[in-house]
């Protein structure tokens, strides 16, 4: 059999993707019944090689009770007398579940592109999957497709689609979670000729039903799906791009092929340095819903602009997850983030969407500032003082330029070296970054 070149697949990124900046990544399964997690901190900060016996994701909930001596494992046992994760699904009720309200809060918030999880690594399909039998929400707990009126939500509004799909993981299938290290993480993942073909057919069922212009994998893909022909990754992915020219794909594979790198929380930083990536975060420090996790460890609005501010100057897309609880509310820190951002991207939408980075800048920290670049202009998203917003250095191209604060004409100061705008009318935002705006091109081309 000829060797597979998989960068034969390689394509440029859309400009859609480039463009976007934003996305919105949603956790949900029968984990946001139990909705627990270890709070440890974010993903990438606990010792080495201790990260699954505490695991901060509610959605890895099943394979973190089947740890003993983990606190999951006791916190199971107390609260639940060590019932079977599969109970989960028929408790999860969605009662609540209201897309068009979700989409039009992810909307204002700045999203251009939505990313369900459409089967995590419990191995429930969110729609009805085929080789699923009954072991899905339509036959199962909410008894309903959970994407399909998302998508029609998303599709009214102008959004990008995409499918979280795990091609790695399914304890469903193999009844192996117990991983307690990467060792085990590889050892317990299916491999075998079957379940590459269920992994394959779901996936091809959900780009014939929905059309999703991301395929984001997780964790890996089966080896024995790894080839081309019929029921081939290689045979899928090259029909899918033939389908959908403005179609990418993420790093997650196992092949030599993507469409962008991703990173996570503090995991893979090396990522960044790709030509298109996008980081991945939850508004907390779980991707799932983490019932004990208090609002003091989820991001405020003013951390999310940064972080996005952060992301975008640096040439990468920012998909912010969003865990709602069983019923399908948005948990009220999470929505106050969302609703603070989208206060802020009302005014300032145009230091971040259609953007890149202005190279000729350079981020600091004390004061913070961070740059990005359009067709027409060059924005500082910075610290605002009690007086003004504090730039640090200016380049020098860009000290003759006209600039605007919130909309308004502004002036630039100068002490020693380091600069200062002054806005001429009050501002318009409570937030605590503010955006410059220098009106003309500058940096090369965008």
């Amino acid at each position: 059999m000829p060797e597979i070149r998989w960068t034969d697949l390689d394509r440029p990124a859309p400009e859609w993707f480039r463009d976007a900046k934003l996305g919105i990544f949603v956790h949900w399964g029968p984990y946001s019944v139990p909705a627990w997690a270890e709070r440890v901190g974010a993903s990438g900060e606990p010792p080495e090689g201790e990260f699954f016996k505490h695991n901060p994701y509610a959605e890895w909930y099943w394979n973190s009770i089947s740890l003993p001596g983990t606190l999951a494992h006791a916190h199971h046992v107390e609260r639940y007398n060590d019932a079977p994760y599969d109970n989960f699904i028929d408790a999860w009720t969605a009662a609540e579940y209201d897309p068009s309200e979700w989409v039009d809060v992810f909307v204002r918030a700045g999203a251009r592109y939505l990313i369900p999880t459409t089967k995590h690594h419990d191995g429930v399909p969110l729609w009805n999957a085929p080789g699923s039998g009954t072991r899905n929400t339509v036959h199962r707990g909410p008894r309903r497709d959970l994407i399909a009126p998302l998508f029609e939500a998303a599709q009214s509004r102008g959004l990008r689609l995409g499918v979280y799909y795990s091609g790695g993981l399914d304890w469903g299938v193999t009844g192996l979670p117990d991983i307690a290290d990467d060792a085990a993480l590889h050892r317990n993942r299916p491999n075998d000729a079957r379940y590459a073909r269920l992994a394959h057919d779901q996936l091809v069922d959900l780009i014939d039903r929905y059309k999703p212009d991301v395929l984001w994998n997780d964790i890996n893909w089966p080896d024995a799906g790894k080839r081309a022909g019929a029921g081939g990754l290689y045979s899928l992915l090259a029909d899918y791009y033939d389908r959908n020219p403005d179609g990418i794909t993420n790093d997650r594979w196992g092949v030599d092929h993507h469409g962008f790198r991703t990173s996570e929380y503090a995991m893979a930083p090396g990522a960044e340095q790709a030509e298109t990536w996008e980081h991945c975060r939850g508004l907390g420090h779980s991707f799932g819903y983490n019932r004990d996790e208090p609002a003091s460890e989820h991001l405020d609005g003013d951390a999310v602009i940064a972080v996005l501010a952060d992301v975008v100057s640096r040439g990468g897309n920012l998909l912010l997850n969003v865990g709602p609880d069983e019923a399908g509310r948005i948990p009220a820190p999470q929505r106050a983030a969302l609703e603070s951002l989208a206060e802020w991207m009302s005014h300032h939408a145009d230091a971040i969407h259609d953007t890149r980075p202005y190279l000729a800048g350079q981020a600091g920290e004390e004061p913070w500032v961070r740059w990005t670049r359009s067709s027409t202009s060059v924005f500082a998203i910075a610290e605002r003082g009690p007086d003004a917003i504090e730039l640090g250095a200016v380049p020098a191209e860009l000290q003759a330029m006209e600039i605007m604060i919130d909309g308004r004409p502004a002036r630039l100061t100068r002490t020693d070296t380091r600069w200062k705008a002054h806005a001429t009318t009050p501002r318009l935002t409570a937030h605590s970054l503010g955006v410059v705006q220098f009106l003309g091109e500058a940096g090369g081309p965008r």
